[in-house]
């Protein structure tokens, strides 16, 4: 099995993992920012417990720096993907976040100092019908929770594309980015914390038993594992092949809720004609990228 494989699969697996956790944040009975502080903050005192000092400590100035920066974008962006789920609902949040790969067409392109690719471009426009059709009819009533999840989006292409900036630019141990960009997380949603309890002293911030249990769930199963197995993975592929195979994320969550409690019965044409149009774009990158990218320059650069 080659590396890129090995990549793609890592991937994809991650992307299973995630499904889950649109439904965990609506089970989970806390507000967003305790939530994702939650989240942080078990992240980041795991890996403090388990990596050795060198490799927390050793990291180059300029490389921390930088991935400080893409610990607070990351937390931000969970902010605004829970924010989303609360202010709306879980199918509006997965929605939003489908402009991720049409942000990331662009977004890479410019912080890494390549020319924009018209097929990921379109892929990426092409990913946006078919995330509609999964979800089905989008309640515009509760266009604010919409309206934060597209920020969330095109802040989850911002950090993809510096996480791949600092990859191509001989990376740490993926385990100390890991620790220090939830740490930088942890940070910037501990900052927050104060004001969000100011304002409003009636906000519930300790969870209660099911909530531990769900919390521990978010942040050890889906949040370290796959963080991990996707910096592994983005040393092999590009940012914008990351983010549009995450577009599957609502599509394996569906899936395994049709499995599990026959779901599927509820499920109209409209979700397949969906999958199918996600897959397309999903799988169909590769192959496009072999034909129409063969002849780009190494690094294809901007001009």
């Amino acid at each position: 099995m080659n590396d890129k494989l090995r990549a793609y699969l890592y991937l994809h697996f991650c992307v299973f993992i995630w499904g889950f956790t649109a439904i965990l944040g609506k089970l989970i009975s806390l507000e967003a920012l305790p939530l994702v502080w939650w989240r942080v903050l078990l992240c980041s005192v795991t890996l403090y417990l388990v990596l050795p000092a060198s490799r927390l400590f050793g990291v180059e100035r300029r490389t921390f720096r930088r991935l400080v920066v893409i610990g607070v974008l990351i937390g931000i962006h969970w902010l605004c993907f829970y924010g989303a789920i609360k202010l709306s609902n879980a199918s509006i949040a997965v929605a939003s976040m489908a402009t991720t790969s049409f942000f990331s067409a662009l977004t890479e392109p410019l912080l890494l100092h390549r020319r924009v690719k018209w097929y990921e471009l379109a892929l990426g426009i092409l990913i946006l019908p078919g995330m509609a059709l999964v979800v089905g009819n989008i309640n515009w009533d509760m266009r604010m929770g919409f309206a934060v999840g597209i920020v969330g989006a095109l802040l989850a292409a911002v950090f993809t594309a510096l996480n791949k900036k600092v990859i191509e630019d001989h990376p740490p141990h993926p385990l100390t980015m890991s620790f220090v960009e939830l740490s930088a997380a942890l940070a910037v949603t501990s900052l927050l914390l104060p004001f969000a309890l100011w304002n409003d002293p009636q906000l519930e911030v300790m969870p209660d038993a099911w909530d531990l249990l769900w919390l521990g769930i978010l942040a050890w199963v889906c949040t370290l594992w796959p963080h991990y197995l996707t910096l592994l993975a983005m040393r092999h592929i590009s940012a914008f092949a990351t983010n549009l195979t995450i577009n599957l994320e609502p599509v394996y969550g569906v899936v395994l809720a049709a499995l599990l409690f026959r779901e599927d019965q509820d499920l109209n044409p409209g979700f397949y004609l969906g999958v199918l149009i996600i897959i397309a774009a999903v799988f169909g990158h590769p192959l496009l990228k072999h034909i129409f990218g063969k002849n780009e320059p190494a690094g294809n650069p901007a001009p």
